[in-house]
């Protein structure tokens, strides 16, 4: 059993209606049939939306989403329409708001890795695959990949783990011309966050994309190279064979798994409220990671 701790109550906004509450984002359709995103500040781990929230951290997210945006225009469209939150919203909601096109979105996670670690090492191990793709021997944790490779997995609802699947089964799922169309924007827009974040000290080993159709046009949607939607290493720290310093949740997930948090991972009992100190710490990886990118002050 896994899910929310406490699942928050949704806003009622005038105007709006409330369409789902997600690990992070809560999402309003408006009057237009525009999608109206909240990023949050929930922090997610294990499977489980932590009753602690993290200062900023959705306010981090979006910015840096609509950072990257501007970045990618030339591969893909993005589907913000206006960073405006609607009339009578909470103040609360100004930088963590997005209104976006309606899409109909392709029910896949698209997954590009780089390097080899998580879900994509754990099946090398067994088979010297990732998701029926054959790699080479020898390679180990945090080993970088001859080529990024498209690892897509199926969406999985609150509490459940996303499964990674072969690109066959995608083209079986969703068609052959849309899967190709997807690996192609994926690898791409990999390869370019990956190539502006080395230029910044930082290695982006994989990360996950959510696309949508706007009529024929492929559009990318959701956030994008994130720390929670990526894994972003420092470079200057990367030694393959061993897991690697990141800038995302590992200090929430290291303090859950220790024996000061007193929880059991494989119970079905809920995590408990996470300290001050593990707090700071992971609001602090957030705001390093949005100013390295970026080369802004976070403010």
């Amino acid at each position: 059993m896994s899910g929310f701790v406490e699942k928050p109550e949704p806003l009622q906004v005038p105007g709006l209606v409330h369409l789902h509450t997600g690990k992070v984002r809560e999402l309003y359709r408006n009057e237009d049939g525009d999608l109206v995103m909240v990023a949050s500040d929930r922090m997610s781990a294990y499977d489980w939306v932590l009753p602690t929230e993290i200062p900023d951290k959705g306010r981090i997210l979006t910015q840096l989403s609509l950072w990257w945006f501007d970045r990618f225009h030339d591969l893909v469209p993005h589907h913000v329409l206006s960073t405006e939150p609607p009339a009578g919203a909470p103040a609360d909601w100004r930088g963590r708001t997005l209104v976006c096109k309606a899409l109909d979105m392709v029910p896949v996670e698209a997954v590009a890795r780089g390097y080899l670690t998580g879900s994509g090492l754990a099946e090398y191990e067994q088979s010297r695959t990732v998701c029926g793709l054959a790699l080479p021997e020898g390679l180990v944790d945090g080993s970088e990949l001859p080529a990024p490779i498209f690892t897509p997995a199926t969406k999985a609802a609150v509490g459940e783990h996303d499964e990674n699947v072969s690109y066959e089964e995608v083209a079986r799922q969703v068609g052959a011309d849309t899967a190709a169309r997807l690996r192609q924007a994926t690898l791409a827009v990999y390869a370019r966050g990956r190539d502006i974040a080395r230029e910044r000290g930082i290695i982006l080993a994989d990360t996950k994309f959510e696309f949508g159709f706007d009529g024929d046009t492929l559009v990318i949607a959701d956030e994008v190279l994130t720390p929670d939607s990526s894994r972003f290493w420092p470079a200057d720290r990367w030694q393959p064979g061993r897991p690697q310093p990141s800038y995302d949740k590992q200090f929430v997930r290291d303090w859950l798994t220790s024996p000061e948090s007193g929880w059991d991972r494989a119970s079905e009992q809920p995590p408990p409220p996470l300290p001050t100190e593990v707090v700071d710490a992971t609001r602090a990886k957030y705001v390093e990671a949005y100013e390295r990118l970026t080369g802004t002050r976070w403010s």
